[in-house]
């Protein structure tokens, strides 16, 4: 195979593999002509025999799609949308996604790296660095990879060490002064042992100008300055023991750490003058009217279009500034194996994560609330072991799976105006604990020479137990605080009688009035909560493979997603089923040439949507009744000749909900206090609770389609050049349930081209790149928060054009 056609099979990324083995994918070995080979089954494996459809991305399209977090998996895989939060990553495959960082709500799409199990948005916002690739699987994957995996499972895989002494460096430099340095280091230490130090450090401008706003009233002046930008560093070490009598270790520890300013809210007050409705009825563009039960009239701006004139680049920040988050984190990961012969092997894969986010941090959000985070910490680990083996041509897998996850949260919407010293309108504290743990087991059976059947089953049992601290609504810090109240020991914080000027994060906490002490306070409510269920999910397949490059399957499979609690109640486990039937097809003289094909139908019961209902009592999570989900999709790659190729997917969803009753946020004409209907409670008299059936999904445009076109010029003694250039469209999303027009992102296009010089040797390259030329700023979030006597609508947006040039090192 010449050096185009190798590098081009991973750069296009597009043969639709599946991973039917357990979360810990293994390195890639060696490719023979025209295919990926992987041992994501424990043994190695054409990626077009294996029956699941999947995306996989080589190291080399990773770095020059200038891939950093799981918040760029969009760059490197079309059919994965991005939900972003102001650091919270929530991902969308085939329509099936998380809207909600709430803390006992799990994600829908499963996250590894190297087995390990990753489970909180926010803490897929670290960095992801030194990757070999990343596996992109669509669709339930529950037997398997077990609960939380509704909508399909992500794998990233780390770079390993080399059996030779090895290094390799790279440098990028952009527009917005983006800086990035990565480099690596292999080191064998004895025969069969190796230890590969890896780092990477990044610093970058923020993506979105603010200008200088002068002090108006109550307000401070603001100087100007940017959001969305990055400082980030971290580090791994990885040593591996290859095959000492049939034993292998591979064991990592990692350090990151990342500090930043989230992409501040571009936003739109409704209750400013000239965009409200003062009455008679809704008399605003773009309002109606809802819950006639009601005396008062209540309106939700279901077509407004104040999207229209937000500059998308540049606005005003909120009336406090910009806010400030610093998080870091540290893993443990280990692999063991052992090879009994040919027919068996026995593995161990653990993690351990510890993540953290620095106290005293605050986002300032739209008009005057500052959002404090005085804790956020999660501690999770994960453990499985199965045993692999072969019987008579029957491959079989069985196992177990255990993991926990420790979350500490403490968090509060501040007011400065409320009172002489300001005044949190809400307090949450969060304590909670989750295990899971589960059996599961897979077969497959040959019952002719072209036809196997596979099936597998999977029993799933989880727990879930948290206090809930809720504070009471226009806590006001100041000396009457602690009147009737038993003192923390010590007495008071000195600055609780420092006056207006006493920063709130301080008063609270800064002197150490943590929660040990807070929860003798009159103003919290403590909440004592739990849910559990157990669940069994399973597979049952057909693959025929008629000839050597062929191969159609047909499944169904199961999934589901675990319950939960919020501060109102607890919610049921959404469950969904799958069936699918695709085509895997390699064709050409040699098999140059790939075309793949799959087509899903989902039956979705109970679907989790979070509604922020209430700012003193956070958001409800309400089950959709049912969800008809089903798709189509086409991946192919075209050689062309010997030095080009062209690779192009094509992605059609349609997604609606048949019956979602939740609450929704409402503007009350003339003030009255109703923020919203549908109400915490849907049996209060005369209310009728929403019926939002017929909407879509967020993040489910009904058409993606990507093509990518490269070409590798001979310069004959100088080396080579390799041009790329490749497109992506997307039909519009919404970026929430309740479908407004202000929460809708129309069609969008996204191209990027590079130009990469490699002289003769290989030894390095200069890269020279552009990404997003139209310098689209798509809709990454959008929503409309009701909060006491405010309505405000909040957007962010993706990131814009960036370009500049690589260099790069191999030894």
């Amino acid at each position: 195979m010449n050096r185009f056609n190798m590098r081009s099979a991973w750069f296009a990324g597009c043969a639709a593999i599946a991973v039917s083995a357990p979360v810990a994918a293994q390195e890639a070995v060696e490719e023979p002509e025209n295919v990926i080979v992987v041992t994501a089954q424990n043994r190695e494996q054409n990626v077009q025999d294996v029956p699941i459809a999947m995306q996989v991305i080589g190291a080399e399209e990773i770095a020059n799609a200038g891939f950093s977090s799981a918040n760029d998996l969009g760059k490197i895989a079309p059919a994965v949308q991005i939900n972003q939060d102001q650091g919270t990553v929530k991902i969308t495959v085939r329509g099936i996604g998380t809207n909600s960082a709430d803390e006992a709500q799990d994600t829908s799409i499963v996250v590894n790296v190297d087995g390990e199990y990753i489970n909180r948005p926010n803490a897929m916002s670290v960095a992801l660095f030194d990757l070999e690739r990343v596996e992109v699987l669509r669709g339930p994957q529950g037997t398997l990879y077990g609960r939380n995996s509704t909508g399909g499972a992500i794998n990233f895989i780390t770079r390993k060490p080399g059996d030779d002494f090895g290094a390799d460096a790279a440098i990028s430099y952009g527009n917005y002064n983006d800086l990035r340095i990565d480099a690596g280091i292999d080191l064998p230490l004895a025969e069969s042992v190796g230890l590969r130090l890896s780092g990477f450090y990044n610093d970058r401008d923020g993506y979105v100008d603010h200008p200088a706003v002068p002090a108006a009233g109550p307000f401070p002046a603001f100087a100007g300055g940017s959001s969305d930008d990055n400082e980030a560093f971290g580090g791994r070490a990885t040593l591996a023991v290859s095959d000492i009598g049939g034993l292998s270790v591979i064991f990592s520890a990692e350090y990151a750490e990342r500090e930043y300013t989230p992409q501040a809210f571009a936003s739109v007050d409704l209750n400013a003058n000239g965009n409200a409705p003062t009455g008679p009825g809704c008399n605003a563009p773009g309002f109606e009217q809802v819950a006639p039960a009601f005396a008062e009239t209540l309106c939700v701006p279901t077509s407004t279009n104040f999207l229209d004139d937000i500059d998308r680049s540049e606005f005003n920040t909120p009336a406090f500034g910009l806010g400030i988050i610093k998080q870091d984190t540290w893993a443990l990961r280990g692999r063991v194996e052992y090879e009994f012969g040919p027919e068996a092997t026995l593995s161990y894969i653990g993690g351990y994560r510890d993540f953290s986010g620095d106290p005293d941090n605050f986002l300032t959000l739209p008009v005057v609330f500052r959002s404090f985070a005085f804790q956020d910490d999660a501690q999770t680990h994960s453990h499985e072991l199965r045993l692999n083996g072969d019987i008579g041509g029957v491959l079989y897998q069985v196992g177990g799976f255990y993991f926990n996850e420790q979350l500490d949260r403490e968090s509060g919407f501040f007011l400065p105006f409320l009172g002489a010293n300001g005044g949190f309108i809400s307090y949450f504290g969060r304590d909670i604990e989750s295990e899971s743990l589960s059996a599961f087991g897979q077969i497959e059976v040959p019952l002719t020479e072209t036809i196997t059947a596979v099936g597998g089953l999977r029993y799933t049992d989880n727990q879930r137990d948290a206090v809930f601290l809720n504070g009471s609504p226009f806590f006001n810090p100041n000396a009457d605080i602690f009147a009737g109240t038993t003192p923390p020991p010590g007495g008071p914080p000195d600055n609780v009688l420092a006056g207006p000027t006493a920063d709130p994060a301080d008063f609270l906490f800064g002197s150490g009035l943590g929660r040990k002490n807070i929860l003798n306070l009159p103003y919290l409510q403590t909440l004592d909560l739990s849910s559990s269920e157990d669940k069994i999910t399973w597979l049952a397949g057909l693959n025929w493979t008629p000839d050597a490059d062929t191969l159609v399957y047909a499944k169904v499979s199961t999934g589901f997603k675990g319950g939960g609690f919020d501060a109102v109640g607890t919610y049921l486990p959404e469950t969904n089923t799958a069936y699918e039937l695709g085509l895997k097809r390699n064709f050409g003289s040699s098999g140059e040439h790939i075309l793949n094909l799959s087509g899903f139908y989902y039956d979705y019961q109970d679907l989790q949507v979070a509604v922020l209902i209430d700012s003193q009592v956070g958001a409800q999570v309400f089950n959709a009744g049912k969800a008809t989900i089903w798709g189509l999709e086409a991946e192919t790659v075209i050689a062309i000749g010997d030095n080009a190729s062209l690779s192009a997917s094509y992605n059609y969803l349609d997604a609606e909900y048949d019956e979602l009753l939740a609450s929704m946020g409402v503007f009350c004409v003339g003030g009255c206090g109703i923020t919203s209907v549908g109400d915490l409670d849907p049996n209060t008299a005369g209310i009728q609770q929403p019926n939002f059936a017929g909407n879509t999904p967020p993040f489910s445009p009904r058409h993606v389609a990507s093509l990518q076109y490269q070409h590798e010029f001979d310069a004959g003694d100088l080396g080579y050049f390799t041009f790329t250039a490749d497109t992506t469209i997307k039909s519009s999303y919404f970026t929430d349930f309740f479908n407004r027009q202000d929460g809708r992102q129309g069609t969008t296009t996204q191209s990027g081209a590079s130009l990469e010089f490699r002289p003769t040797g290989d030894r390095f390259s200069i890269l020279a790149f552009v990404r997003n030329i139209e310098n689209t700023r798509a809709l990454s979030f959008g929503g409309l928060t009701n909060a006491g006597p405010d309505d405000i609508f909040n957007w962010q947006f993706s990131a814009p054009r960036t370009y500049g040039i690589r260099l790069g090192f191999e030894y």
